[in-house]
């Protein structure tokens, strides 16, 4: 059979969740022996922005250039460059016009949104209903169409691939799916090559990312900059800690800009200038694959205790990293998490500060998250995550 994947995501710089997400299975079903019974076309279109034009403005329509990706395609998998001038709304004419005239014979989603016109067996992963519960971190324009996109996709694809049970659960409950065409597949994760164990890691005093250096001991958020992740949380636990411990951890805010980053910016300046009060809060923008190891493989405690997640992927790469994990008791963080982490109110800061504290004093509450951590990893792939989306695709 044909299959058809928006591979947008895919291609785009830097990759965070979404992005990964369809990086990931896109290489590891180039790996899938059972694969080769399909040919794969990635749709990508000729500009996707501005800031990105000069990466794709030398390949024409129908290129079969495969220089996109930095692991090799099968010859199976041919890339598929669709003109298009704009930095949006490719998906619902670009994408729906190439359906309407030469549809696959299914098509695949990574990222909600299902062209209007499209195969009757197309399959869309839906991330997260996020902008339901936090509806004021996200512009009204963007806030209604995922609204529409999500139910759009709900009602017209011949499956949904939701990434963790909340989600499916979120998606029965709040815009009555149907749980019977809703499968859970969970993303992935390379467990095997950056755990503390491997000993591949610095395991120095001074961890360098990029041309930033860290001294330790730190504390470490990785993530977008923004309020949903519950940054201001962060801060104010930060904050406690300092105040009632005098804990000599830095903070450490890893990660590019986001919704309501200048608000969360000042509040930064005006944590760092309390008198009588050292903070010290290191915020060092986004980071390559290489920097985010050593920096996780050098933090004491992985701070994650987000207002929302639909999976959560920074706690498993912290478990990977043998790093003890404080994230929220609520959403899919559990259910990701597992035994690997202490779980606190995400709108209490001195919850959140007296668990980063208890991880520091007590050495057997460390060890043992870190050694549930490890197991918890286990249970993730993305070989198994690719491999089971194909098995759903399959179905068809």
């Amino acid at each position: 059979m044909t299959v058809g994947i928006n591979a947008t995501a895919a291609v785009k710089q830097p990759r965070t969740g979404v992005e990964e997400y369809t990086y990931q299975l896109i290489k590891y079903l180039t790996m899938l022996p059972e694969a080769r019974e399909h040919r794969f076309f990635l749709y990508l279109p000729s500009v996707y922005s501005s800031s990105e034009a000069k990466r794709v403005e030398k390949f024409s329509t129908g290129s079969n250039n495969k220089s996109f990706f930095d692991f090799p395609l099968p010859e199976n998998f041919e890339i598929k460059i669709l003109k298009w001038s704009l930095p949006f709304l490719w998906t619902q004419i670009r994408l729906a016009w190439e359906m309407l005239r030469r549809p696959p014979e299914i098509l695949f989603i990574p990222v909600h949104i299902l062209p209007i016109f499209h195969p009757k067996n197309s399959y869309v992963t839906i991330h997260g209903l996020e902008y339901e519960y936090f509806p004021k971190y996200y512009p009204l324009l963007h806030r209604l169409y995922l609204r529409f996109s999500t139910k759009y996709a709900l009602k017209h694809a011949r499956k949904i691939i939701a990434i963790s049970e909340n989600t499916k659960e979120d998606l029965v409950n709040l815009y009555n799916g149907d749980s019977n065409k809703i499968e859970v597949v969970y993303h992935g994760i390379n467990s095997q090559c950056h755990s503390r164990e491997s000993g591949n890691l610095d395991s120095g005093s001074r961890i360098k990312c990029g041309m930033t250096e860290i001294n330790k001991p730190y504390l470490l958020y990785l993530g977008r900059i923004e309020q949903k992740k519950n940054i201001g949380g962060i801060l104010k636990a930060y904050k406690i800690l300092q105040e009632k411990y005098r804990l000599p951890h830095k903070l450490v805010l890893a990660g590019s800009p986001g919704y309501g980053y200048d608000n969360l910016k000042l509040k930064i300046k005006n944590y760092l200038e309390i008198r009588n009060l050292k903070l010290e809060i290191k915020e060092i923008g986004y980071i390559d694959e290489d920097s985010k190891w050593q920096l996780l493989n050098g933090a004491d405690v992985f701070l994650f205790p987000s207002f929302y997640e639909g999976f959560g992927l920074p706690v498993l790469e912290a478990q990977t990293a043998g790093v003890p994990v404080v994230t929220s008791f609520n959403s899919s963080l559990p259910e990701i998490a597992g035994e690997g982490a202490l779980l606190v109110n995400p709108r209490n800061p001195e919850q959140i500060a007296e668990a980063v504290k208890s991880i520091i004093d007590d050495k057997n509450l460390r060890a043992k998250l870190i050694k549930s951590g490890y197991e918890n990893v286990k249970r993730f792939s993305w070989e198994k995550c690719a491999r089971e989306t194909l098995h759903i695709v399959d179905q068809s």
